[in-house]
């Protein structure tokens, strides 16, 4: 039997059997009944859940923890978040967005979430948001994988800058093309920046992950263009579509079309429902609509859905814990997942179906996976997204990043690297 540099002992995986995990580097090294084995550090996981680390598509990093400046959305619509959005871009500092990024991914880690996509914004010509996440990218990198999606945020082809700007993003390193044809002037345009996009993408050998339909006009249908250019351009299981709000307004006969194109593209559905029902259906009066896609729908179609965060405290959302299962947790309720089956799926949408929908390699608990795991004080899935109980331990790639002691109220944080404890100043906007 080897000697590991962790062994967790006596956890029950989601799958519901109970196994040890040893592990030896940054690896998982076995799974299965270690008895007798030794290790430099053993975790007591009797009774508790053992899990692959949360996951989270969909987010806005740059906008972060930003709540109230310079104002406060008062309409609580989408649109005037983004003008919000407009007016803080021009006020905030590179500094000031690397800081409140950092601190949200202590926050994060400290949650067991371990992988974030983020869109950042492009429609600035300084590009400052872009180069202070990929500082945020590189700094947290030893214990928090950060994806970065270029995002035209007021429209590709209506901001005059956007397009060259989105290019000198990837051009800096920027993992993912995004866009927003829904904000775009018109139906054309907005099906023109599709093409666009999708074709720089497939020029560059890159993911896409659009905002997509995220209105409830039920006319807005730019998944059906997205799914013809994936499918024209040979990008299938490379993209995803953020939000799809519209489908929840739209002609069932025109759905029962548009969710196979869907699946033949092999697209993911990314719905953010915390977000997605705070925002949308504020025009209605009554019926009101409460803004979520066809999730179970879809996922009957073959097509891999996640839940994502989206937002916290910031322009368009006042809430928000970085708590995957808080996104679960909303997300059974207005998608009514209620079964037994489809209340563990929508664990496995903030864990395994994320990290596949933004490809995360060697994920989840097995033999030569990455060393990435939480060890939840829950006895299964159902009960975690029940409870959203305490992560008594975080392992992220061999090394444990947090800790907490059961029923105790303080967090107990190792000590990061000083590169990450000090403030970070990385130049001036």
């Amino acid at each position: 039997m080897p000697s590991f540099d962790i062994l967790v002992k006596g956890g029950t995986l989601p799958s519901g059997s109970q196994a040890d995990v040893g592990i030896i580097g940054d690896r998982i090294a076995a799974v299965g009944q270690l008895n007798g084995a030794e290790a430099h550090t053993v975790i007591d996981a009797t009774g508790d859940l053992v899990s692959p680390p949360f996951v989270d598509p969909h987010f806005h990093m740059d906008a972060t923890l930003s709540y109230g400046t310079p104002r406060i959305n008062a309409s609580g619509t989408l649109l005037e978040g983004i003008g919000l959005w407009g007016e803080l871009k021009q006020i905030t500092t590179l500094d000031q967005m690397v800081d409140r990024a950092l601190r949200y991914c202590d926050w994060a880690v400290s949650m067991g979430l371990l992988a974030i996509r983020t869109h950042v914004d492009t429609c600035d010509d300084s590009l400052k948001g872009v180069e202070a996440m990929i500082h945020v990218r590189e700094t947290v990198r030893p214990y928090l994988d950060l994806q970065l999606v270029a995002f035209p945020q007021d429209g590709l082809l209506r901001d005059p800058t956007a397009h060259v700007n989105t290019v000198r993003a990837l051009d800096m390193g920027v993992d993912v093309v995004g866009g927003i044809p829904h904000f775009e002037r018109t139906m054309a345009e907005g099906a023109q920046s599709v093409r666009m996009l999708c074709e720089i993408a497939a020029d560059r050998g890159l993911p896409v992950d659009m905002h997509c339909d995220e209105t409830d006009d039920p006319h807005s249908r730019h998944i059906e263009s997205l799914a013809f250019e994936t499918t024209r351009l040979g990008l299938q299981g490379r993209v995803a579509g953020s939000h799809l709000t519209s489908m929840h307004s739209m002609d069932n006969y025109y759905v029962s079309k548009l969710i196979p194109l869907i699946a033949e593209a092999e697209i993911s559905a990314i719905p953010n429902p915390l977000i997605n029902i705070m925002l949308q259906g504020r025009h209605d009066t009554f019926p009101k609509r409460r803004g979520l896609t066809r999730v179970k729908e879809m996922q009957a179609a073959g097509i891999r859905v996640g839940w994502g965060q989206d937002c916290v405290r910031d322009p368009w959302y006042s809430l928000g814990t970085a708590d995957m299962l808080d996104v679960a947790f909303m997300g059974l309720h207005v998608a009514q997942m209620s079964s037994p089956e489809d209340m563990r799926r929508c664990f496995d949408m903030v864990t395994v179906d994320n990290a596949a929908i933004i490809e995360q390699a060697d994920f989840g608990i097995y033999k030569g996976a990455l060393a990435s795991l939480i060890v939840l004080d829950a006895g299964d899935p159902i009960e975690a997204i029940r409870l959203r109980p305490d992560r008594l331990v975080v392992i992220s790639k061999g090394n444990i990043v947090s800790q907490k002691r059961r029923n105790d109220s303080q967090l107990a944080l190792p000590d990061r690297p000083s590169s990450v404890r000090r403030r970070h100043h990385v130049g001036t906007a």
